[in-house]
């Protein structure tokens, strides 16, 4: 009987169930944005992809969870313990107000110095608690660095790690703000 109800609640409540922040409830249907729910029939990995990173992404991500614009908007305004990491290699950048951002922390190829520096990267930012939701983006979602940087988060022994698949171009295309992230050495 126990048994039976336990599994019933991790049916129910996954992210109870695994210490995953839960996402905020937003209005139905969900508006998408930037094509972040557009499925380019690309089978979901778990290991990271190699070469050019802007390619059509999976619409799930194995040990990751997939947020929409709205539903992160909702989770940010709610909660404020979760990190937002922003990866993409670029010389100057704007994100979500409030990100972080790890230039080259998406790349596929991670050795063991690579793996090393993102772990001390990401203890810091989120002091060392690994249940804290982490979340990854790049710019949208024919984008690999957010993906591949949130294999290494799992990797690395992170347990809420959420994958912004819209990236930027969805949260500017929400006409929401956004700003100059801060960035993070690692």
């Amino acid at each position: 009987m126990i048994r039976v109800l336990g599994a019933l609640l991790v049916s129910i409540f996954p992210a109870l169930a695994f210490g995953q922040v839960p996402f905020p409830q937003v209005p139905q249907p969900m508006i998408s944005f930037s094509f972040e729910d557009k499925n380019w029939n690309v089978e979901a990995t778990a290991t990271p992809k190699s070469g050019l990173p802007h390619a059509p992404t999976p619409t799930t991500i194995p040990g990751a969870r997939v947020i929409k614009t709205l539903e992160l908007k909702a989770l940010l305004e709610a909660n404020k313990n979760v990190v937002v990491v922003d990866v993409l290699d670029s010389r100057t950048r704007k994100s979500i107000p409030g990100a972080y951002w790890l230039s080259g922390a998406g790349d596929g190829q991670f050795f063991a110095a690579e793996k090393s520096r993102f772990s001390a990267a990401l203890e810091k930012l989120t002091g060392g608690d690994k249940t804290r939701p982490l979340v990854f983006l790049c710019i949208s979602s024919e984008c690999w660095l957010s993906y591949n940087a949130s294999l290494h988060a799992l990797e690395a022994g992170y347990k809420d790690v959420i994958w912004y698949r819209g990236g930027t171009n969805a949260w500017t295309g929400a006409s929401l703000e956004w700003k100059k992230p801060e960035s993070v050495n690692w």
